[in-house]
């Protein structure tokens, strides 16, 4: 996985690509050969076993108490504690979109990036 993270002009750019072996390798091809394909630069660690609904429940909880006890946090100030919490930028990304749709967060647009602040009940 590679993040690039920048703006371009006044706007911010989070950019995460995710890269098979034979990405890799077609990426180590147009550099010359400097990259090789078995192995990338951070290797996944493997998830441990898990009880899907009680784990994803735990950290829906979790994420949505993040966003009330804060009361509101920018897109990626909330997206990295979100990461941080789940532990996988795949994950952090799909709660910060369910936390987008739910009825308990309020999504503005900001300056550089969006607001989500919280606006129901307790979780």
């Amino acid at each position: 996985m590679v993040r690039i993270r920048g703006s371009i002009g006044q706007w911010p750019v989070d950019l995460t690509l995710e890269l098979d072996d034979s990405d890799w390798a077609q990426l180590g091809a147009h550099l010359g050969g400097g990259l090789k394909a078995s192995t990338p630069a951070t290797p996944a660690a493997p998830e441990a076993p898990r009880s899907p609904a009680t784990q994803d429940d735990r950290l829906w909880q979790d994420a949505q108490q993040r966003l009330q006890h804060a009361g509101a946090l920018n897109g990626p100030d909330l997206l990295a504690q979100l990461e941080a919490l789940t532990g996988s930028a795949a994950a952090g990304k799909r709660l910060l979109v369910r936390l987008r749709h739910s009825t308990n967060v309020k999504v503005e647009s900001g300056a550089d990036a969006p607001l989500y602040r919280w606006v129901g009940d307790c979780p």
